[in-house]
């Protein structure tokens, strides 16, 4: 595997120009806004036992 070139790098990614650190907006790792990290992550959580619930209602019902 290789890594694109600059001009490559417009045909698949549909920008133009060159994206650095600067000026991307991302501050840590693609986030921006510090203050709902908790937030976010606690929604997440909330999801995965929804959908864990979820599947194991229907497994049980199944049999």
């Amino acid at each position: 595997m290789r890594e694109l070139t600059m001009s490559e790098l417009g045909f698949v990614s549909g920008g133009t120009g060159v994206c650095t650190a600067d000026d991307s907006g991302n501050d840590y790792g693609g986030i921006t806004e510090t203050s709902t990290v908790g937030t976010e992550l606690i929604e997440i959580y909330e999801g995965l036992v929804e959908a864990t619930s979820y599947v194991i209602e229907r497994v049980a019902s199944a049999l």
